[in-house]
């Protein structure tokens, strides 16, 4: 269902914001030229940009509002206007961030991204330069998956730049495309071989749900279903719903979900997901409900239920992979099972990302995703600031693939669900321990992906 609320532009300033909760819509912040009409000039825009935040910022209230002007750039102002963490209750904003319209709906409108879709384990070997970096992931459809880059390729250098160059800096930005066409080369290590690979940025098809979703056999027996969903994005539903089919089919008795690089994304997908273990339990309850400002408190009454799919499951008890990357809309799916099932979280920290936002266009090119509200699930649980705690830590394994039979994740939901203990994790040295601080300091791990919670 679409809720839709429509503000009268402010006399003087010509705001005007569309908001759709239940829906992707971009909301209008502002409009380029024309009337009355906001014109693109800078501070015109910081003048829109600071009315928004002060009617639809959560923490409207606590939030600086330097003058317009002030500031030399848009990005500048935007960042001057973020609460900074004076209420005990939250710590400072660390999530709201902006980028282009058109990127913004390549990725959550079409399902698509420009770049070279490659990700590296800069989080894991932070602060540690003599420490090799390896590829984590490689988007399925993407250019560097055509030039043959694999998980486990360890990074000698990428344009000359060296690994541990990019690691003593925190600086992976290389990887991050301005432009289809853009080339970069990378000097990468396998198996004690050397080679030289060039990719090109362009435009590829994002793969949601990746395709090594399965029934593995438990070596108790148990039938579990796996299913790796990286991205929230309405694209994830036909091949969510085909891995449910299949895990229906065959009688699976257990669940496993990974999120452990799912940044999060669309409520409802996560909602989805969620749907799928025990509709017996859940169905027309509360997944997520959405706290504004005061403001804004009569959207609180806009929440998530829970749906009855079909092919969805039985079961008491769901495990999901994790770790520092698993945020907002993924988190999510943790809490809103909580009060209906167990859920054991198997990796690492979480990064305690429990806010989202109402994306917002300020019609000049540029899209601002600040926060909007706060999530809580049906036991009225939230600010999970500090993040999920897994309830077996394991660390990940590189030359692995994602989801293999020797995945030490998975390997180890499929023994504690043969009642087998935890594996001792072997102590954390002062920089292991403190990842997870970092990245809910950050706000985004810095290979530079960023958390996001969208009520659609």
């Amino acid at each position: 269902m679409i809720i839709a609320a429509s503000l009268s532009p402010r006399r003087g300033r010509g705001i005007r914001i569309r908001l759709w909760l239940g829906a992707l819509a971009l909301s209008t912040l502002t409009a380029c030229g024309g009337g009355d009409e906001l014109s693109c000039d800078l501070v015109p825009r910081q003048s829109a940009l600071r009315s928004y935040f002060n009617d639809w910022y959560f923490w409207y209230a606590l939030s600086p509002y330097p003058a317009p002007g002030s500031l030399p750039t848009l990005d500048a102002y935007f960042g001057a206007l973020l609460y900074t963490g004076t209420d005990p209750a939250f710590p400072a904003d660390r999530w709201s961030f902006h980028q282009s319209t058109e990127s913004f709906n390549r990725f959550f409108g079409v399902g698509q991204s420009v770049g070279y879709g490659i990700f590296v384990a800069g989080l894991e070997v932070a602060g540690a330069p003599s420490q090799p970096l390896y590829v984590r992931h490689v988007e399925p459809l993407s250019p560097a998956a055509t030039a043959g880059v694999t998980r486990g390729d360890q990074v000698v250098s990428i344009d000359g730049r060296t690994a541990a160059d990019m690691i003593a800096d925190d600086d992976f930005t290389v990887l991050s495309s301005e432009a289809a066409g853009q080339t970069i080369r990378l000097v990468l290590r396998n198996n004690g071989v050397q080679r030289t690979v060039d990719v090109s940025a362009a435009a590829f098809p994002l793969t949601p749900v990746l395709p090594n979703a399965r029934v593995v056999t438990s070596t108790g027996g148990r039938k579990m279903g796996y299913v790796a969903v990286k991205d929230m994005i309405s694209q994830a539903d036909a091949p969510l719903a085909s891995a449910f089919q299949s895990f229906a089919a065959q009688g699976v008795t257990e669940l496993v979900v990974d999120l452990r690089y799912n940044g999060g994304g669309l409520v409802s997908t996560g909602r989805d997901i969620a749907s799928y273990v025990n509709p017996a339990l859940t169905s027309g309850r509360t997944y997520a409900a959405l706290l504004y400002n005061v403001k804004r408190a009569a959207f609180n009454n806009s929440s998530f239920q829970f749906s009855s799919p079909a092919n969805a499951l039985a079961l008491t008890r769901v495990y999901v992979l994790q770790g520092a990357r698993t945020c907002s809309a993924s988190e999510q799916v943790i809490n809103g099972l909580r009060p209906f099932v167990t859920v054991v979280p198997i990796g690492d920290t979480t990064c305690g990302k429990p806010v989202g936002f109402l994306p917002t266009d300020d019609g000049c090119g540029e899209t601002f995703n600040v926060v909007n509200f706060e999530a809580v699930n049906a036991s009225d649980e939230g600010r999970y600031f500090d993040g999920f705690a897994p309830a077996c830590v394991v660390a990940e394994d590189f030359s692995q693939p994602i989801g293999g039979d020797a995945d030490p994740l998975l390997v180890t939901a499929r023994n504690h669900a043969d009642g087998i203990a935890c594996p001792v994790a072997a102590a954390a040295s002062p920089r292991e321990q403190t990842l997870a601080a970092k990245l809910r300091r950050w706000g985004r791990n810095p290979e530079g992906e960023r958390g996001t919670m969208i009520p659609r």
